[in-house]
């Protein structure tokens, strides 16, 4: 059971009561009321304490359950929700934000495929202190500046094929009526208070740092200056102190622990680092004054506070659930992440869910970076990959297949043209893209059908051991499936090339080119087409995830119809009862790549 804080004013017999001033996150100083009690108990469905004591919080109590089908909305078992970030406009897209859309896009398309009801958000994230100072530098206002840069990751996801269902922008107003019912949520059940701080303040990063956080570096100038410790490009952070709102993330530890027990975080690996950070939580300043940040969310029935940006933006995911409708769909099953936003997805975001009475997602997917001929992508290097350029360059699919085939969720992936042209034109373009052209040709297929399958035929003219390999065909999708829902996309890739190199073998071993030279092999050579066609359908069908276009004009090619395009038909034979003609697109998917 999930369980979140309840807070009581007495439960279980104690009435003992620890008080504790709790020092903000990332910040030097606190003071405001702050008074919360250390033990906090688990509380069944019914709201009956389970546990040694309870959570108290200003003197109020105000119960909030976790069971799964409590304060969430009863859904569908075939409804898949997963989201991308929704990403910073401060740069135009690179090939980092484009590898993390296509790997939430592949899964969703493969849940699809397996006729799920798939919501896919994708978006940008418009308002804070960076955004109002790169306007203001840009000589536009922030909402003018936002637009331009959001469109532009908009053209490039639409140009990479990316299915989304929904694409929000966190200055649409209903996103900002999310985030003031969120916020007003959290602090009607008490876990928002007013307090003053100081710290060190990262604007890059719109976030606040400890001193452990920080170093101290000769700047540009020659004198000291203090920096992040997180980059090699030394982000600047200055030292802040205001009166502003926080939230008791404190109060969160135990509980954030207990949910990642059930294995949300993944990789494994990077449940690790998440349980270190949860591991002693300060309290979060969840506000800035509106005087220095005036772009963003004022606070409800407080305009002289602005929302923290990292609130509104996690917000965006409640937002395309359709968040506080009777019926928005909720949790989210993944939430797809790299990993230098992994604290703020794997602590504020479900302590923000749970302080609202909501559940956190069911899992977070957090993949690694890309480096450019193995040196980390940064605009002073000049080494960003521009997606727009490599998909004119490559195709879009072209693009796709290699990020999705050569990016590791665990490890950083390293980009290089030479390497993106030679896994193109090794796989896709030679792989695929000839046996299709080869078995479709005129030259070898002078009928132009697929054939039928004749069971004689194919007992006669292959081996034991090539008519079980071919068997395997059908059981292929469980094999992809695995890697799939896992988001390891390239070990499904892997699995699939193989086959469709097992078919190229076939080719050689049973030289259709000589069997087309006389009438008396046409029962041989049509059961060798048959089988590298039917292996090529499979294939497609399994590959549209990664290459949705070649993959449908690859069945196209094929003659396969439409509704016969989904992971149920790759678990049997093509039902034919005659040769079935061809298709008229063209038999060449993509053409090489010239280095």
């Amino acid at each position: 059971m999930l369980v979140t804080a309840v807070r009581r004013v007495s439960l279980c017999g104690s009435t003992t009561t620890k008080w504790k001033t709790f020092i903000p996150l990332h910040a030097s100083r606190v003071t405001g009321n702050n008074k919360l009690n250390n033990d906090v108990g688990l509380v069944d469905h019914g709201g009956a304490c389970i546990g040694q004591a309870c959570l108290t919080v200003g003197g109020r109590s105000s119960p909030i359950c976790q069971e799964r089908h409590c304060h969430t909305n009863s859904r569908k078992n075939t409804t898949y929700f997963v989201t991308s970030p929704v990403f910073y406009v401060n740069a135009a897209p690179h090939i980092g934000h484009l590898y993390t859309t296509l790997l939430a896009d592949a899964v969703s398309r493969w849940y699809r495929l397996l006729e799920y009801d798939v919501l896919y958000s994708t978006g940008t994230d418009e308002h804070g202190l960076k955004i109002q100072q790169a306007a203001s530098l840009a000589g536009q206002h922030p909402l003018s500046y936002s637009k331009s840069v959001s469109n532009k990751f908009k053209a490039v996801f639409d140009q990479a094929n990316i299915a989304y269902t929904d694409y929000v922008r966190t200055t649409e107003e209903r996103h900002r009526t999310v985030v003031q019912k969120l916020w007003t949520d959290i602090e009607k059940n008490g876990y928002i208070y007013k307090g003053s701080y100081s710290g060190w303040y990262c604007v890059s990063d719109e976030a606040f740092l400890s001193n452990d956080e920080i170093k101290e570096v000769v700047g540009s100038d020659g004198n000291p200056a203090m920096v992040s410790i997180f980059t090699f490009l030394n982000k600047p952070v200055t030292w802040m102190k205001e009166e502003n709102y926080m939230f008791r993330l404190s109060a969160f530890s135990d509980l954030l622990n207990k949910w990642l027990d059930n294995k949300v975080i993944q990789p494994d690996i990077f449940e690790t680092l998440v349980r270190g950070w949860v591991s002693d939580l300060p309290d979060l300043s969840v506000s800035r004054q509106a005087d220095r940040l005036s772009w963003g969310i004022p606070v409800p029935g407080d305009p002289s506070q602005t929302i923290y940006v990292w609130l509104d933006a996690l917000a965006n995911y409640l937002t395309v659930s359709g968040y506080p409708q009777e019926n928005f769909v909720w949790p989210a099953n993944c939430h797809v992440v790299g990993k230098d936003i992994l604290r703020f997805h794997a602590v504020y975001w479900p302590a923000f869910l749970m302080a609202a009475g909501l559940d956190p997602p069911k899992q977070i997917l957090c993949h690694s970076h890309w480096t450019v001929d193995s040196r980390k992508m940064s605009k002073s290097r000049g080494n960003v990959v521009d997606p727009v350029d490599r998909m004119n360059q490559f195709s879009a699919d072209g693009l796709r297949f290699f990020l999705l085939r050569e990016g590791v969720p665990h490890s950083d992936g390293n980009y290089s043209d030479q390497k993106a042209v030679d896994c193109i034109n090794s796989e896709l373009v030679n792989t695929l893209g000839n046996l299709l052209s080869r078995v479709t040709s005129v030259a070898l297929n002078p009928s132009q059908v697929f054939p039928q399958a004749d069971t004689a035929s194919f007992t006669n003219h292959f081996s034991g051991v090539e008519r079980e390999e071919f068997q395997q065909l059908y059981s292929l999708w469980s094999k992809v499936d695995v890697h799939y829902r896992s988001f390891n996309i390239y070990r499904g890739i892997e699995d699939i090339i193989s086959r469709l190199r097992w078919a190229n073998g076939l080719m050689q071993t049973h030289k259709p080119w000589t069997l087309v030279k006389s009438e008396q092999h046409s029962e041989h050579l049509n059961s060798v087409l048959h089988v590298v066609m039917e292996t090529l359908r499979v294939c497609a069908v399994l590959l549209k995830p990664v290459v949705p276009d070649m993959s449908d004009r690859a069945m196209d090619r094929l003659g396969i119809p439409k509704q016969q395009r989904l992971v149920r038909d790759t678990k049997k034979p093509l039902s034919q009862y005659s040769d079935t003609a061809l298709g008229q697109s063209e038999s060449i998917l993509l053409k090489r790549i010239k280095s």
